[in-house]
């Protein structure tokens, strides 16, 4: 059963229970009142709805019964109704003022208790809460967002319209895949974004990037969640192989209908290990590389400093997260946000109670969010976010073998000089960066292309090379401890993100001496 299924059937027991009053919590207007028609139309029972631009008047039909326009007219209009018959309902779009306890809320629950003992209805449709005391007179419901088959009939609707009158490129599967990226939005948005690519004369297979930039323009200014703008061509990510075969292997599955299967879309990905080793970059590449727009959510801006204020602010931001849906959410450093919750913390249980938030939208959430979160210290992580099939997998990354640094110089060098450089300096570089992160790859070469920038690209000669990595000293130099430490726990842990054995890279960094024979 759908959601929208699901709302009708239980406002429709509602109204024939004659509950006496219902708050409707949602923006779009239009489409409640809509499911309302179709709700009461078997009925038989009279069904008045206000709205500041036309009074109020019949909700099947039309007919204008007052021409108040004004709130307050249409609530003692409705109070004067609710006294001289039976079985009324009366829907109420512009009510405001009614989330505390106000003269306004106030009034409206003496009307409420006048039409319960007439048997009839107020229908509040509002974006807000309700007043407590109002609220426990009647019922709530929440309308959400259409689904994606809701959406796909949206869609194909507003198609088939100009079937005949435009050329439309777009069949079943891509009126499927454009409802799943425009899932989480109204249908008014719906429908705009629809109509906007129709004012082009036609409607082609590439429009379906347009989808997502129009998507992505309606969550311009969400707060909870930042935007991050993405370029390919700067979004290179060298070695990872194990990972990025993951990828790919996993990357049609986000936008599949696996329903019938019984099967969840991929969740997100958890990556570990050593600092500086392109785990955030991972995060901006996938995007990059899937199309998606990413977001990042940064924990430290959710807490604060009053009781169920970080547990609201977390809520609101993952419910951003689902409307904005396919996307990337990228999660940095997800135990400095989440630290306290394993143990010795003094923020009275916050902390856990964020773990187990996030853990449950995590598993329960059906929106197509791909999660990557990234970690640095291990031992900070909540046991519990380990737990496999919390994220779909949890992968280390490891400082990069010979092969995979030697990619990586590589991608920073074409980048900066627009040029390779010989297979001689290459070895030299690869074997000088023995223990270097990727951050430290790209220091030392960052270097000599400010050099290059500064006096010419003659200046960036081998000999500038050689020095600039001597003058790098990675972590792995000042804190072996760290780094095997961080290494041990992945062992037991994590799939290595290289594909190769964690450690490997040390081992293959030394010379190995020969048995002559």
């Amino acid at each position: 059963m759908s959601d929208t299924t699901e709302f009708k059937a239980t406002l429709t027991r509602y109204l024939k229970a004659r509950i006496p009053f219902i708050s409707i919590r949602s923006a779009e207007r239009s489409r409640v009142l809509d499911l309302l028609r179709e709700v009461v139309a078997p009925l038989n029972a009279p069904v008045y709805v206000h709205t500041l631009s036309q009074g109020t008047r019949e909700l099947v039909g039309g007919r204008s019964v007052n021409e108040d326009r004004s709130v307050t007219g249409a609530v003692d209009f409705a109070s004067q109704q609710f006294a001289q018959r039976q079985n009324l309902s009366c829907v109420l779009t512009e009510v405001s003022d009614i989330e505390d306890d106000t003269a306004s809320a106030r009034h409206l629950l003496d009307v409420v208790m006048l039409a319960a003992e007439h048997s009839g209805v107020v229908v509040v449709i509002t974006t807000k809460p309700v007043w407590g005391q109002l609220q426990r007179a009647g019922m709530a419901l929440t309308l959400s967002a259409p689904t994606e088959d809701e959406m796909q009939a949206i869609i194909r609707e507003n198609l088939d319209a100009y079937r005949g009158h435009f050329p439309i490129e777009w069949d079943a599967d891509d009126e499927r895949r454009a409802a799943a990226i425009l899932a989480g939005i109204s249908r008014i948005e719906a429908e705009n974004i629809i109509a906007t690519l129709l004012a082009n004369g036609r409607i082609t297979k590439a429009d379906m990037v347009e989808l997502m930039h129009a998507k992505d323009r309606i969550f311009a200014d969400i707060s909870g969640i930042e935007r991050v703008s993405v370029r390919g061509n700067e979004l290179s990510v060298g070695g990872l192989g194990g990972l990025k075969a993951w990828l790919d292997k996993e990357r049609p599955l986000l936008t599949a209908d696996l329903r019938e299967r019984g099967i969840r879309p991929p969740r997100g990905v958890l990556l570990v290990g050593v600092p500086g080793c392109g785990k955030s970059l991972s995060a901006k590449a996938i995007a990059a590389s899937w199309s998606l727009p990413l977001y990042r959510l940064d924990l430290s801006t959710i807490h604060g400093q009053y009781l169920g204020q970080s547990e609201s602010r977390l809520k609101d931001a993952l419910a951003t997260a689902d409307h904005v849906s396919p996307c990337i959410l990228w999660i940095d450093e997800i135990e400095k946000g989440l630290a306290g919750a394993t143990g010795g913390s003094s923020d009275g249980g916050t902390s856990t109670r964020l773990v187990g938030q996030f853990l449950y939208w995590l598993q329960e959430a059906r929106a197509r969010v791909f999660v990557v979160a990234t970690a640095n210290d291990v031992s900070k992580l909540p046991p519990e976010l380990l737990r496999r099939g919390r994220f779909d997998e949890l992968f280390f990354v490891d400082l990069p073998t010979p092969v995979e640094r030697r990619e990586i110089i590589d991608i920073y060098v074409k980048r900066g000089l627009k040029q390779a450089q010989s297979d001689d300096l290459m070895d030299e570089l690869v074997e000088a960066s023995d223990g270097f992160a990727g951050s430290d790859l790209e220091a030392a070469v960052r270097e000599v292309v400010k050099e290059a920038y500064l006096n010419g690209d003659a200046a960036a000669t081998p000999d500038l090379f050689r020095q600039s990595f001597r003058n790098v000293v990675p972590l792995s130099k000042t804190a072996p401890e760290q780094i095997e430490s961080i290494r041990a726990w992945g062992r037991e842990r994590a799939v290595p993100a290289s594909g190769h054995p964690i450690g490997m890279a040390a081992v293959q960094g030394r010379p190995r001496r020969q048995v002559l024979g």
